[in-house]
């Protein structure tokens, strides 16, 4: 074996990969994006945020199901891995969730206190 045989370190046909996992990712944060869009003309401004993380935990729900279903190991590793991403970011913008927010997300605007 020669120093400086490069075979084991040059890629063997220079094809991209078909796992696309940045640009599925960013297509499924740019459908997130839209959807709170339109969901900010329904809830009151205090409720948005509730409203964005129960989004994104559906969306991750449905990522990881989609997950499940794959039957090739390295499709459903990305597919794993881009419903934790959105569980994580759904997580940290909870943080920022007051509970009062969540109270009003959950009960009716015409109610007498």
């Amino acid at each position: 074996m020669s120093l400086f045989e490069r075979t084991q370190i040059v890629g063997s046909n220079g094809r991209a990969s078909p796992a696309r996992g940045k640009e599925l990712f960013a297509g499924i944060l740019l459908v997130v994006l839209i959807a709170t869009v339109g969901i900010r003309n329904m809830v009151p401004a205090e409720a948005l945020a509730p409203a964005i993380v129960t989004l994104l935990f559906t969306v991750a729900a449905a990522t990881i199901g989609l997950a499940l279903l794959c039957r090739r190991d390295r499709f459903r590793t990305m597919w794993f891995d881009l419903g934790g991403t959105l569980t994580f970011i759904g997580i940290v913008i909870s943080v920022l969730i007051e509970p009062d927010q969540i109270v009003r997300l959950f009960t009716f605007e015409h109610q007498p206190e």
